[in-house]
């Protein structure tokens, strides 16, 4: 069983930068793919960013240049480091874990 645990959303203006971290607990060792999807109002919820196999990493081509996925081992922690950020980016961000683990979300607001 793993567990995660995200934080850092908020509120910030366009241009802006946030970090979100998440925490993740149980057995995370077997766990090989990492991310971040994000779903707005209204919208279907999609992928932001992932990373694999220690340091592979995808992104969505709306975030590409702009957040940067990491991952400590050490602190079973898994980061997305936002800059640049848009109104459109505005979404509850949600950590995955594998194919099954969620975490419980963490709002995310970019004001104009």
């Amino acid at each position: 069983q793993v567990q995660l645990v995200e934080s850092g959303g908020g509120l910030v203006q366009a241009g802006g930068s946030l970090r979100l971290s998440c925490a993740a607990s149980g057995a995370i060792f077997r766990i090989d793919t990492m991310g971040w999807y994000r779903q707005a109002p209204g919208k279907q919820r999609e992928l932001v960013a992932r990373i694999y196999s220690g340091a592979f990493t995808n992104y969505a081509d709306s975030v590409k240049g702009r957040f940067t996925i990491s991952r400590d081992g050490a602190k079973n922690t898994v980061y997305l480091q936002m800059n640049s950020l848009k109104p459109e980016d505005t979404a509850v961000y949600y950590c995955y874990a594998g194919a099954e683990y969620w975490g419980q979300g963490t709002q995310v607001t970019v004001s104009s």
